[in-house]
């Protein structure tokens, strides 16, 4: 089976090909530049650096959510578009469930974090035992301190990844003694992950991909507040 994935759901941008577990190539970016520019050349350049025809590739995989609000509705409509016109089926990724993919070769806890501003983050807790990745929660926003709470009753390794890996190891290094951060360059969610991820996926039409938020953008939020204040 042959999967184009894609992730831009945050800063860095990235697009793969795999087939059949075996990375054919893959495309990696992370220099905030905008995705509505680079992500569909990037699929252009792997498959033509992989002499993949497009009416090859089985399923088309995206990182649906969580992220920048911007940066996943990109993704998806960029797969949407590819996928509708061959009919072709698709499979929705959780951002955070494809970073555990990164630690493949570790015996520790994944915990998955993405920066969700306001001292917040978008976090998943996965077990990476002996090459296999078991989930241990839902997707969620929580605040950095609330993670905190959680992760000191863990007693395995604890690695952080993502790209709210810095910013929670800075917080919590003083704290705990069995956590430490990604090296630099398996850091980052990316579509590489994202296809490992899909293979897993339960499949959906083109029609069905939907981006996957766990809150309100800003300005429905302030709008929010703004109604609110008003009773």
């Amino acid at each position: 089976m042959k999967i184009l994935a894609v992730d831009s759901s945050a800063k860095a941008c990235s697009a793969a090909v795999v087939e059949d577990n075996k990375v054919l190539g893959s495309f990696f970016i992370n220099t905030a530049l905008t995705h509505s520019q680079t992500l569909v050349p990037m699929i252009d350049a792997v498959l033509k650096n992989t002499s993949t025809d497009i009416n090859s590739v089985d399923i088309f995989a995206v990182s649906s959510g969580p992220g920048s609000f911007t940066g996943v509705r990109i993704g998806v409509a960029a797969i949407k578009g590819i996928a509708m016109p061959l009919e072709k089926p698709c499979a929705s990724v959780s951002t955070l469930e494809a970073m555990p993919y990164n630690l493949l070769s570790e015996d520790c806890v994944a915990a998955c974090v993405m920066d969700a501003r306001c001292n917040q983050v978008y976090n998943a807790l996965f077990e990476v035992e002996n090459g296999t990745i078991k989930r241990f929660c839902d997707d969620r926003a929580l605040s950095i301190d609330e993670l905190l709470s959680e992760l000191k009753a863990i007693d395995k390794k604890i690695i952080l990844v993502g790209d709210g890996a810095e910013l929670c190891y800075n917080s919590y290094k003083e704290v705990l003694d069995n956590i430490c951060i990604a090296p630099e360059n398996i850091r980052y969610q990316n579509a590489v992950g994202v296809a490992f991820a899909a293979f897993n996926k339960e499949i959906v039409s083109s029609a069905e991909l939907m981006p996957t938020y766990l809150r309100l953008p800003q300005a429905q939020r302030e709008l929010k507040k703004r109604m609110e204040s008003k009773k």
